[in-house]
């Protein structure tokens, strides 16, 4: 098989990784793929979101099977374009993607189908939004309703930071089109948790917990970030938990989407808050999480290829898919300033000297022959053991190898 990825970071860089060790693929191209792809992947220099030429592109290079990473082209409605010229491509239309593109139309499809989530207003007016907050319990939770790249979500102590998030979102418009409609819900306390499922649309099949450190610092601190490390298993989600969770949310979720005219297919990622009155829905996304791919894929033993065709032919019933009895750990590299401004083009040593871990590449690219820093996460560093101490012992043993100028990460990640 010919196949095509789509996107550019550490959860792509984990998805090639996984699908280069099937025997059913011969070939693997990576739009616009990073240095580290580069050596599994052959990368074309086509951008995430630029459906037409990507759909160009596998017409004329006869690709077996596209596999979509990033949210962004799901929510422009990818699957759909693809689909219309009987191309197989992995992940959910643009109707389902909703779930991950307007978390007003998540919010509202959880609280008509009673799927436990945090009560909720939407706004579209400055005014009103203001007026709410001033009259509102604090603290609350701030979110804009589009995409925002992982940073759209702000947890507010009391009215003043309030207004100053709005003015941001509303006023300013640093998500742009995103912010128009403003989403405050209330705080909801307890362990976070990602779960990821397969679905063909009928069946669901849970993957892998895994547990996402969203601070940029030690001990939960400082602004939220794309995702600074992750482990998997979640130390505190059992099978009790995981069964509530699929009797509770990822069922109901997949049934109310049917009732609705929608048939999800793809990877449900749910962004759960482990509450006293039991798991309740923080987020939904349409796709595998980042860095959480970096943490699950490593354990999964059945070939990726079997389980994505499955889906797409809705037989996800009839495979039986098996995990490693393990645990992972992934520590994120980041650059100096991330999440709010940093500079980019630092040269990356001792790559060639890891050997006790997989390091994927979340944000590098080449430049005159050397790796260079080219995003705000630079690195996502993983390791494998029979627990997470080994597994943690291990990542930053080889992270102290590599270097590049304003290296960050968090030394905190998997002390359970």
């Amino acid at each position: 098989m010919k196949v095509l990825v789509i996107g550019g970071g550490g959860r792509e860089h984990a998805i090639v990784h996984k699908l280069s060790k099937s025997p059913k693929v011969d070939k693997i191209y990576c739009a616009p793929g990073n240095a580290g792809i580069a050596a599994l992947a052959e990368c074309v220099d086509i951008k995430a979101g630029d459906v037409e030429k990507l759909k160009e592109f596998t017409l004329q290079n006869n690709i077996d099977l596209t596999v979509v990473g990033p949210e962004m082209p799901l929510v422009q409605g990818i699957v759909d374009e693809f689909e219309k010229e009987g191309l197989k491509i992995f992940g959910p239309k643009k109707d389902a993607a909703a779930i991950e593109g307007s978390k007003y139309f998540t919010k509202q499809l959880l609280h008509k189908y009673n799927i436990p989530t945090g009560r909720f207003k939407a706004f579209e007016k400055y005014q009103d939004a203001l007026k709410f907050l001033k009259e509102t319990w604090h603290p609350v939770v701030m979110k804009a309703d589009g995409l925002a790249q992982g940073k759209g979500v702000f947890i507010v102590e009391n009215f003043i930071e309030a207004k100053e998030v709005l003015d941001l979102m509303m006023k300013k418009k640093i998500f742009g089109t995103a912010g128009d409609t403003v989403i405050i819900e209330e705080m909801l306390f307890g362990k976070e948790a990602s779960v990821f499922a397969f679905t063909d649309g009928k069946a669901i099949v849970p993957m892998v917990s895994a547990m996402d450190y969203k601070k940029i610092y030690e001990e939960d601190k400082g602004p939220n970030t794309g995702g600074m490390g992750s482990i998997a298993p979640n130390p505190y989600f059992d099978d009790k938990l995981l069964k509530e969770v699929m009797d509770k949310i990822l069922k109901p979720v997949i049934n109310a989407l049917q009732k609705e005219g929608i048939v999800y297919k793809g990877v449900l990622y749910a962004g759960l808050m482990l509450t006293k009155e039991g798991p309740k829905v923080l987020e939904f996304n349409a796709r595998f999480g980042d860095p959480e791919t970096q943490v699950v894929l490593p354990l999964l033993k059945t070939d990726l290829v079997d389980i994505i065709e499955a889906i797409i032919e809705e037989k996800l019933d009839k495979i039986h898919i098996e995990w490693e009895n393990k645990e992972a750990v992934c520590v994120v590299a980041a650059s100096h300033g991330y999440p709010r401004e940093y500079q980019t083009g630092f040269e990356i040593t001792g790559l060639e000297d890891v050997k006790g871990a997989f390091v994927y590449h979340a944000g590098t690219a080449l430049k005159e022959g050397k790796i260079v820093t080219a995003g705000g996460r630079v690195l996502a560093v993983t390791a494998i053991g029979d627990s997470y101490k080994e597994a943690r012992d291990k990542v930053y043993e080889e992270l102290k190898k590599i270097n590049f100028k304003g290296m960050y990460y968090r030394k905190d990640i998997a002390i359970v």
